[in-house]
């Protein structure tokens, strides 16, 4: 048996690539804590691995004295005169203890305990050794189990976790399947899994270009910003530093085959691959792709971008719920506030803006105005609830508001004439008033036109 424990400690040392001198400290501390519960806590024990012979010694030791008194701490000099022929009074005495093995049930659970945690506590720092080198690279695995949502992946060494919050929505696993992370965490010291993995992250969609395009891997070709909404569309923008390599077609590759195992590896996101540029105009006329910007316009103090398009791509630009323009402003960094042709056009109208001078319209509200011919606020005072109505959006409580609002801002009596009759006169009274308007953009840079959503 004591041969046999030699072997334990290097098969596990082996396997596991634990340091054999830490399973044989964790095997004398079990055996000193066993020992202690079996002979008594106030013995003065010592336990020893013997490396020769495989085996664990187990010495206590007693001080000399003529009569002893307590078993556990003295030893008579009578006794001690057998075992040590030259011990003397006041002596401590080392013992050897034979069949020590014997150590009881609670003593052998006690030990098993600690070479147990030791044990853990060993192989974690051995993972964390291992893998500390590797944060930030992509990792493959088996799918292993689900636990509350969250993904355990065997990555051959160790578990890692897929928490469920990076696990890309709509794209199911099962057990068994063979799967590709972004190791985003590794803990040296954790309960669960010391290694974090995510799917959802943007460094994760750069490390899988970087792994296709050999361009990119060798440095010419340099990726220079991702944006994601994960499982549905994100963008990528890339840069290069010969003139002679195409950095969108390098990404793309031969008939799309590059980024066709990424958006594969991805189950289906949908990738634009667009030409980083320094000058911002410029960039955004890229990221807003695949619609067509007619202006731009910076604002390098508030850094934002008011960006123009023609009709019929707002909706294109906008993209589905806003997606297109919010993944474009999270690629540039800068606020992107997208306007159709017509409506820009609208807002130098002297009298559009002293539409959106009164509290509660809108630019989709004063769109809805304006297209009905009312063409200022001088205009919307004369106007009658029976003219507003007519306005899906418009009930008769929120025209005689309308109509009260108007006519504080331009001065025009309330029903004093009817639209068509005061257009000829309100382009004067609303230059004024459309000069005091404050024109809020708000929810629109990042919304766009409601009606085209």
């Amino acid at each position: 048996m004591l041969s046999e424990l030699k072997r334990i400690i290097d098969q596990i040392s082996r396997d596991r690539g634990i340091d054999r001198r830490l399973l044989i400290e964790a095997i004398e501390e079990a055996v000193q804590s066993a020992a202690r519960k079996k002979l008594g806590s106030r013995r003065e024990i010592e336990v020893r691995y013997n490396e020769e012979f495989g085996e664990v010694e187990v010495y206590q030791f007693r001080n000399v004295v003529e009569v002893a008194e307590d078993e556990q701490t003295e030893i008579s000099l009578a006794d001690a005169l057998i075992l040590d022929p030259e011990v003397q009074l006041g002596d401590e005495l080392g013992e050897k203890m034979e069949n020590i093995t014997d150590l009881g049930r609670i003593a052998a659970q006690s030990a098993k305990q600690v070479i147990i945690h030791k044990m853990k506590d060993a192989e974690r720092e051995v993972i964390f050794d291992m893998f500390k080198d590797r944060l930030g690279e992509v990792v493959s695995g088996i799918v292993q189990r689900f636990d509350r949502g969250n993904m355990i992946v065997n990555l051959g060494r160790t578990d890692a976790i897929l928490p469920k919050e990076h696990q890309i929505p709509k794209r199911s696993f099962k057990q068994g399947d063979r799967i590709r992370a972004y190791l985003m965490e590794v803990r040296q010291a954790a309960r669960d899994s010391q290694l974090v993995l995510s799917r959802t992250c943007d460094e994760f969609l750069a490390k899988l270009f970087q792994m296709e395009v050999p361009e990119i891997a060798e440095g010419i070709v340099k990726i220079m910003g991702v944006s994601r909404e994960p499982g549905f569309r994100a963008k990528i923008a890339v840069s290069s530093s010969e003139s002679d390599v195409d950095p969108v077609g390098a990404c793309v590759g031969m008939k799309g085959s590059r980024v066709q195992n990424v958006v594969q590896e991805l189950q289906g996101e949908r990738i634009d691959i667009v030409t980083w540029s320094p000058d911002p105009a410029k960039y955004v006329y890229n990221a807003l792709a695949p619609a067509h910007v007619s202006m731009v316009m910076v604002d390098e103090d508030s850094h934002s971008l008011l960006v123009v398009v023609p009709n019929d791509q707002l909706s294109l630009a906008i993209g589905r719920q806003g997606q297109n323009v919010r993944l474009a402003s999270k690629l540039l960094g800068w606020r992107i506030d997208v306007k159709s042709e017509q409506r820009y056009a609208n807002l130098e109208d002297p009298g559009y803006r002293s539409l959106l001078a009164i509290e509660g319209v809108d630019e989709a509200m004063a769109d809805l105005i304006f297209a009905k011919g009312i063409l200022s606020a001088a205009m919307l005072a004369r106007a009658t609830v029976e003219d507003l109505t007519v306005i899906r959006a418009i009930d008769e409580q929120f025209a005689e508001y309308l109509i009260h609002s108007a006519s504080k801002i331009s001065g025009v009596v309330p029903g004093s004439g009817t639209p068509e009759a005061a257009e000829e006169s309100h382009l004067q009274t609303d230059r004024e008033a459309g000069e005091q308007a404050v024109v809020d953009d708000g929810d629109a840079a990042m919304g766009g036109d409601p009606e085209a959503e």
